[in-house]
C-alpha cells in the first residue's frame, strides 16, 4: 500500500502486477479492473483507519 499521513492512496501497482503473475492471472485484466478496486480499497481503509463510517461498503 502507498499511504499518505492519515490516508491511504493506493497499492504499489508494480507489487500487484508482479503478484498477478505469480498467480497466473492476465496482465490485461488486472490493468483493467485494478484501478477501480484499488480506489474502492483505498476509500475503504481510510475510512476504517479513521474510524469513522462502515468501511466505504454503504
Amino acid at each position: 500500500m502507498q499511504w499518505f499521513p492519515g490516508a491511504v492512496v493506493g497499492w504499489n501497482m508494480a507489487g500487484a502486477f508482479a503478484l498477478a503473475a505469480s498467480l497466473c492471472i492476465d496482465e490485461r485484466a488486472v490493468g483493467e479492473f485494478l484501478p477501480v478496486i484499488e480506489g474502492v480499497m483505498a476509500r475503504a481503509v481510510t475510512t476504517q483507519a479513521r474510524g469513522n463510517g462502515d468501511g466505504g461498503n454503504g
